[in-house]
């Protein structure tokens, strides 16, 4: 899929004027400009903390561009998307924001457009998926940061000891749990629908049955008959038959799964980079394989962006998008993916750790990424139909529940989300 940025890109090169796109016209283009930068820390302690990262990209990006200092304040995941929506009510807006979601803030008139911002050459390297999931009405305004994708996990040392070859269907799901059942693993596969990230789980299952959250122009499609499908299947092979562990799906989080599979209590699960990295510190032996289907691999797996966007309060157009054309270097785009094992957002940083081979176990997840679907992050219901997912998921595969109630009923909640857009 080629964006209509490359060829115009190819006519400006030729012309040489390429490198000096970026914040022509008017906004901060003379004096001395502070850029506010809040950002989301990806760390777990002091020591990794992802302060370190942006304070050295300011202090790198100051001594070659004069004039420009950028004030850098890094928060929780659990505080930043809220202290950044503080700050905008109090009409304090920073100048540049990574957090979760950017359509609320579109919407509002509050974003510089990726068009106001990036040099072309920036905003054409983007992968193509990535640049389409930031647009509100068609118009880039989110930038992705970083992303991940998933692969279906499983303990080698367990299926090797059963004679089990990885999963590629959800039959192979199914009669592989049964057999690490009958030898005695905790969570053959586990299916953590619990309220911490199940609209990630949910997504991932619905892919690999042929559906999604949306249709093919966009709109809500959470109770289509394939979604129905699959969380039956769900409910009747997997739940319905004790393969998914000691605790019901509705009550297991994320995290809990996760944890339980480094310490080898769990056959199978849906997985991100970081896991594999966290799991074989701890003597787990990973296998991964795309997503499994109704009939084979699923072509696409499910994707997960962050994104970084500039505000318009405080006038600063240029400087925002002469830090962005920076930041988005590949050394930097890589570094942060290096990091913290995650997928960088970029063509050409993509290449770079495709071709290095200490980037080697990411490779499959990077493989992945250009096919990858995204939330509907675009809409700004997005952020009240993900909480409806995650207070009822659960029940669709509960003892009496039914899937095509708890669907339908998530389905109106996000139509009327929608509606009062």
């Amino acid at each position: 899929m080629q964006r209509h940025y490359l060829g115009l890109t190819a006519a400006v090169a030729a012309l040489g004027m390429a490198a000096s796109l970026s914040g022509c016209g008017t906004g901060s283009a003379a004096g001395d400009v502070t850029l506010k930068l809040v950002a989301a820390d990806y760390g777990n302690s002091a020591a990794n903390s992802s302060k370190k990262y942006w304070d050295e990209l300011a202090r790198n990006f100051e001594a070659s561009h004069k004039g420009i200092k950028v004030d850098v304040n890094v928060y929780s995941w659990k505080d930043v998307d809220r202290k950044v929506a503080e700050m905008v009510k109090k009409g304090q807006a920073p100048d540049i924001a990574q957090i979760g979601a950017y359509a609320d803030y579109a919407k509002a008139g509050k974003l510089y457009s990726a068009d106001d911002m990036l040099a072309i050459r920036t905003q054409a390297n983007f992968l193509p998926r990535l640049a389409d999931a930031g647009q509100y009405n068609q118009t880039q305004y989110g930038l992705p940061f970083v992303a991940s994708t998933r692969l279906l996990f499983y303990n080698k040392k367990y299926f090797s000891k059963a004679g089990l070859a990885a999963p590629k269907t959800w039959d192979d799901i199914r009669d592989d749990a049964v057999v690490l059942k009958q030898r005695g693993v905790t969570y053959p596969f586990a299916l953590p629908l619990g309220q911490e990230e199940s609209q990630a789980e949910t997504m991932m299952w619905l892919l690999s049955g042929g559906g999604g959250y949306t249709d093919d122009v966009g709109s809500y499609d959470i109770d289509s008959p394939e979604n129905v499908k699959t969380f039956d299947w769900l409910k009747a092979n997997l739940v319905d038959k004790g393969l998914v562990g000691p605790v019901a799906p509705g009550k297991l989080d994320r995290a809990q799964a996760f944890d339980a599979f480094t310490s080898g209590k769990v056959g199978m699960l849906n997985g991100h980079p970081t896991l594999m990295q966290e799991a074989e510190q701890k003597g787990v032996q990973v296998g991964m394989v795309p997503l499994p289907g109704i009939n084979g691999p699923t072509e696409g797996s499910m994707g997960v962006a962050d994104w970084i966007m500039g505000f318009k309060q405080n006038n600063h157009r240029e400087a925002i998008g002469k830090f962005f054309d920076y930041m988005f270097e590949d050394k930097n785009v890589v570094a942060f993916a290096d990091e913290y094992d995650l997928l960088p957002v970029t063509d050409s940083a993509s290449e770079v750790m495709e071709t290095d081979a200490k980037h080697k176990p990411l490779r499959k997840f990077l493989e992945a990424l250009p096919n990858s679907e995204f939330y509907p992050v675009g809409k700004t219901s997005w952020a009240r139909t993900s909480e409806l997912i995650k207070q009822n998921i659960g029940k669709a595969v509960e003892p009496g529940g039914s899937p095509a109630g708890v669907l339908a009923e998530i389905a109106r909640g996000a139509a009327a989300a929608e509606d009062a857009e």
